[in-house]
Parts: structure tokens; sequence; C-alpha cells
């Protein structure tokens, strides 16, 4: 027997035996839990504890009638997140980035290439640190003062994942160095500059799709103090 056949015989990876990302403990999250009074937390599994952690956790919850009842979620916690909305008010553009996400292209999706706002996990950063980061990733800008826009749940039936949304000026006659995602983690992302009525009317035509983009374009529609259109502006284009 190997010595990992002999971890898993007396153990559970991520609870009692680390995991390969070395993690134990998993099945602790949640029990502490005591803010709501009408919750209590009886029992946390690992039901997986691949690149981000399932959990099946078993709770007591008091209804408005006063009856207590036995109830269990599965959650899916892969932390947090943020994202950002790059825009050019003189030139009235927006930068985002197209990249293949098989769960969309599995569910339906035509070919999988979603048009997206800059995104990614904290990883222990904080979201300021952590969106300047993916920024320069992912699209090849190098941002500076950031605007918080709001926290969100976006998957709140399952998803743990809270998402930080920013936005913050770029300038779309200035060159794009480097982006294209992380290419150890099999990123491919192309930089793209939309006129703003482009985009909006792509999420109108359900061209633009993914939920934080949309979020943050109609939150721009609404609060940024965007020029005058110009009849000639173009579309999309490469960057």
């Amino acid at each position: 027997m190997s010595s990992h056949e002999h971890a898993l015989s007396h153990g559970h990876l991520g609870v009692d035996v680390p995991d390969s990302r070395g993690r134990t403990g998993l099945d602790q999250a949640g029990r502490e839990l005591t803010r709501n009074p009408n919750v209590e937390i009886e029992n946390v599994e690992v039901t997986s504890d691949g690149w981000h952690v399932l959990r099946r956790t078993t709770f007591r919850y008091r209804g408005r009638d006063g009856e207590w009842a036995t109830q269990q979620r599965e959650t899916y916690d892969r932390g947090n997140g943020a994202t950002i909305l790059l825009y050019d008010l003189e030139s009235r553009k927006v930068l985002l980035g197209r990249q293949f996400r098989y769960p969309v292209y599995v569910n339906g999706h035509p070919d999988g290439m979603l048009l997206e706002t800059a995104a990614g996990l904290l990883d222990g950063d904080s979201p300021e640190d952590a969106i300047r980061r993916e920024a320069e990733e992912e699209l090849g800008v190098v941002v500076g003062e950031v605007t918080p826009v709001f926290e969100l749940f976006m998957s709140p039936g399952s998803v743990t994942e809270s998402i930080h949304f920013f936005a913050a000026p770029w300038s779309a006659g200035a060159p794009v160095t480097g982006g294209g995602g992380v290419e150890e983690e099999g990123e491919e992302i192309e930089s793209v500059a939309l006129d703003f009525d482009e985009a909006l009317r792509m999420v109108a035509s359900g061209e633009i799709q993914d939920a934080k983009t949309v979020l943050l374009l109609h939150w721009a529609a609404l609060n940024l103090p965007w020029p005058a259109a110009n009849a000639d502006a173009q579309g999309g284009a490469h960057v």
C-alpha cells in the first residue's frame, strides 16, 4: 500500500489528511456561525476538494411559525473575486476580454466565447490589488486609481463567492502590452475595445451574456458622464 493509499484509509482528504493543495480542516467552514439565531449548524461534509471545495451542510432552520426543521445545502467555495470595467469617456469606448468558457459552452452557448470585464479571484490580495493584477494579466492595462461600485453575491443559492465590482479610466489610444491571461492556467484572452453604445446594444441582443459585465455596463450608463455620441463612431476593435 502506498503512503497516499495509507493516508486515505485512515482519513479524509482535505479534512484530516492534506489534499492536493495541502489543505486540511475544510469541514470546519460554517460550523462556528451564530449570527442568525434561527440557524443552527449541525454538520459539514466535504464532498469534493479539487481546486475549489464542494461542501454539504446540515443545519436546523426556524421558520416564521417558530418550528425548527432540518435542511441540507450544498455550497461551492471558490473564494471571493473582483471585476473591473475599463472605460474611455473621450472616445466612448470600453475594454473587454473575449475568452472560452467551458461551463457556458456545455450549457448551450454556441461556441463558449464570452465577452467579459476583466476579473479574477482575490487569492489573498485586497480587492483593489487583485483587480489591478487581473487587468494587467488579462488585458495588458496598468490600472491606477479604481472606483468601487458594489459588492455582490452572484449565485447565492449554491456559490459562496462575493464579487467586488470596480470601474477605472483607461486610454483607448494607449498601446496595450502583455495581457492575454496566464498561459500556465490555460487562459487565452483577446482584448476587445467596444464603442459603449455598441456594447449596450450587444447586451440587448444577447451577444454579451456575462452577468458581471452586464451589471457594470448598465452602471456605467447610469453613472458616468459620457459625452454625446459621434455619429461616425465605430463598433468593436481588437487591440
